[in-house]
């Protein structure tokens, strides 16, 4: 209602043009429709819907389109003739604003509306007028459905799936109801419409099963930018060797990320940094936290952000960030974030203003996105960054001990349908120490060839061979190894 009546109030403003950006244009026509018609009569004024396929049509009563003027010159030409007032609501006009002949005839419209009001509304998903149509316009900003409008969406599917089948009722879960009605967040009328009749149609049920799908369909309707990947099943690594502080301190943090209500008197996260060793981890701990949050993980890509036109790097940023905001409740797993923003040679300029567009959305964000930035080189991360408050808390990756190398091995050899009691995990484990996670994967990886190749089974004597032949980073960039861990010490909490 709060809509309809902002709309109202701009369309009685008297301004020559409003401006709608919507990709939602049935709703808006709907609304327009609804305003004209209830209209006293005194302030009753006819409503034209035009379209370069169809040309001019009358929306308020049922009139066939005038098709003699489809084309954008003629329409305007003929709004600009008309002698009685009226409201012309031209769709996808936004490619003819470009000509000056267009825009001529515009401005004639505007320049003698206080004569002849006549009222143009252009919709379209993205409008730029020139400047010398600025001073005559308006814009309205129409908002997506909010809570309860989404639950009438949704009731209203259900509605329908029963009057289609004889009046069998929609089985619900209520908590995946609950769920369902905040995941279709940040989505247009008829996307949420079509989410949820995805959803109840399959089975005639809402249930939890149900929303990995419409997760997955609403990243695709969201992320036409392509920095964005997505990634829901990530349950299963909450359950990776090690990272045991890291785990407990997320798992404590759960029921607030999630707004549960016995947490509501808490402070929802707002993100961890995770700084380590190469290979040891800090990947898999990005996803560990979507598993254990039990929300979908998005991973932004600021490689795929860089644009050499001015401008679009920040704006491809903005798009990725309102992405992951309406994705809400999600992880958002930043890698290698030194690498976007510390500087990229002479493109100094643009980092920093990518970097001051980062650190606002950290600041004012209000939606349930968590965020996991991995660094590998803390001297090249900004100060503003790392201060206190911009994360909940630094963690440090680093170099798995005994305990936890026997844990990555053990699920390594598991996951390649290895019996675990062919094997000297203790023995294998010691004799990897210094080796990261990836070089523990890459060990076993390394013996399967060795063992294939000799056509025999794969043992710990295989292993064993392929330790003995490597060299880990920690040995060949030892320097720089032990200079990161001893600037971690007593600067981060330890991820183990």
């Amino acid at each position: 209602m709060d809509r309809r009546q902002d709309l109202e109030i701009i369309l009685r403003s008297r301004t020559p043009i409003i401006v709608i950006e919507s990709r939602d244009e049935s709703r808006v026509l709907r609304l327009l429709q609804s305003i004209t018609i209830q209209s006293s009569s005194n302030e009753y004024l006819p409503l034209f819907r035009w379209t370069i396929t169809d040309g001019l049509q009358r929306l308020d009563i049922d009139l066939a389109p005038q098709l003699i003027n489809s084309e954008p010159a003629d329409v305007l030409r003929h709004i600009r003739a008309v002698s009685k007032a009226g409201i012309y609501v031209l769709l996808d006009f936004h490619p003819f604003l470009d000509d000056p002949v267009h825009v001529r005839l515009i401005k004639d419209i505007c320049i003698h509306y206080r004569k002849v009001a006549r009222q143009l509304v252009l919709i379209s998903h993205r409008v730029t007028l020139p400047h010398e149509l600025e001073a005559f316009s308006a814009r309205v900003d129409m908002a997506l459905p909010s809570e309860q409008e989404r639950k009438r969406i949704i009731e209203g599917v259900a509605d329908e799936y029963s009057r289609e089948n004889s009046g069998a009722k929609v089985q619900v879960d209520p908590r995946a109801y609950e769920l369902l009605v905040q995941n279709l967040a940040g989505l247009t009328y008829s996307d949420t419409e079509r989410l949820a009749r995805n959803a109840i149609y399959v089975d005639g049920a809402i249930t939890r099963s149900d929303l990995p799908g419409v997760m997955q369909a609403k990243y695709e309707l969201l992320n036409r930018g392509g920095a964005l990947q997505f990634e829901y099943d990530t349950a299963r690594f909450s359950d990776v060797g090690g990272l045991t502080r890291l785990k407990t301190w997320l798992s404590q943090r759960k029921s607030a990320f999630r707004r549960d209500k016995d947490a509501a008197h808490l402070d929802p996260p707002k993100g961890i940094l995770l700084i380590g060793i190469q290979g040891c981890g800090k990947s898999l701990a990005a996803k560990a936290t979507a598993g254990i949050f039990g929300a979908p993980l998005l991973r932004l890509d600021f490689g795929a952000l860089y644009d050499k036109y001015h401008g679009e790097t920040e704006r491809k940023l903005r798009e990725s960030l309102k992405t992951a905001d309406v994705m809400s409740p999600c992880v958002l797993w930043i890698d290698e974030i030194e690498k976007g923003i510390a500087g990229r040679g002479g493109e100094t300029g643009t980092t920093q203003r990518v970097l001051g567009t980062f650190l606002t959305w950290m600041a004012e964000k209000t939606s349930p996105v968590f965020i996991v930035a991995t660094a590998n080189d803390i001297y090249a991360l900004p100060p503003e960054l790392v201060r206190k408050g911009r994360f909940d808390e630094i963690f440090f990756v680093d170099l798995p001990d005994l305990k936890v190398r026997a844990s990555i091995l053990a699920i390594h050899l598991t996951n390649r349908e290895q019996r675990l009691g062919n094997f000297d995990i203790e023995a294998l484990a010691t004799a990897m120490d210094g080796f990261s996670g990836a070089e523990i994967e890459q060990a076993v990886v390394s013996g399967l060839y060795a063992a294939h190749a000799m056509r025999a089974p794969l043992g710990s004597a295989h292993i064993l061979t392929e330790i003995e032949q490597t060299k880990p980073l920690s040995v060949v960039m030892q320097e720089r190894v032990s200079a990161l861990r001893e600037w971690a010490d007593g600067r981060t909490v330890p991820c183990d």
